[in-house]
């Protein structure tokens, strides 16, 4: 299996990726960090995936996804902090004043979990954000120490995942996602 991880350019990709099975559902579509709040819960439907659409055809795109071949098997979200929920949100603390990106979602499509394609998605993510001029990226994983988490939530990543990338916990943060505590983790660019 030979992973590669492009950004996100191609929408009917990122749409198989985050999209809903009915048009109509009102799925998070990974938007849920990347615009306001308000915005958020006021995007209903197709109108959700519209604004994918948009996003999906602005520089830089919104994320990353990473193919087997022509399949496309996973998405991580990333994008400068500056344009995601986390530039004002008061649970995630900012370490400092560079302007930091932000990868906030990693999922792996059913059928390719258990083959490290979350581990290519971040060294993507990465070199995505290198490529773009980030002086560091940051995570804000789950510190699961090791224990089982609900699929639903492990989108977020772990903190072994992130440290397995290079990553080093920068901080605490006042988050908890079903049940365990999500920590800031940090990768220097320059």
């Amino acid at each position: 299996m030979a992973i590669e991880v492009r950004p996100a350019t191609r929408f009917d990709d990122v749409k198989a990726m985050i999209g809903p099975k009915r048009p109509d559902a009102n799925v998070c579509w990974c938007l849920s960090y990347r615009i306001p709040s308000k915005q958020n819960l006021e995007l209903r439907g197709p109108a959700r995936g519209d604004l994918v659409h948009q996003l999906v055809g602005q520089h830089p795109p919104p994320g990353v996804l990473a193919y087997d071949g022509d399949e496309v098997v996973g998405w991580a979200g990333v994008h400068p902090r500056a344009d995601t929920g986390f530039a004002t949100n008061r649970r995630i603390p900012h370490v400092d004043d560079l302007d930091v990106w932000s990868v906030w979602c990693i999922r792996v499509r059913p059928g390719h979990r258990g083959q490290g394609i979350s581990h290519h998605l971040l060294r993507g993510a990465v070199e995505f954000a290198r490529e773009h001029g980030a002086p560091a990226i940051e995570g804000y994983p789950l510190d699961n120490q090791g224990k089982k988490i609900d699929l639903t939530m492990a989108y977020v990543g772990t903190r072994s995942l992130f440290e397995q990338a290079g990553f080093v916990k920068a901080a605490d943060t006042d988050s908890v996602l079903n049940g365990f505590p999500r920590v800031l983790m940090r990768l220097d660019l320059r």
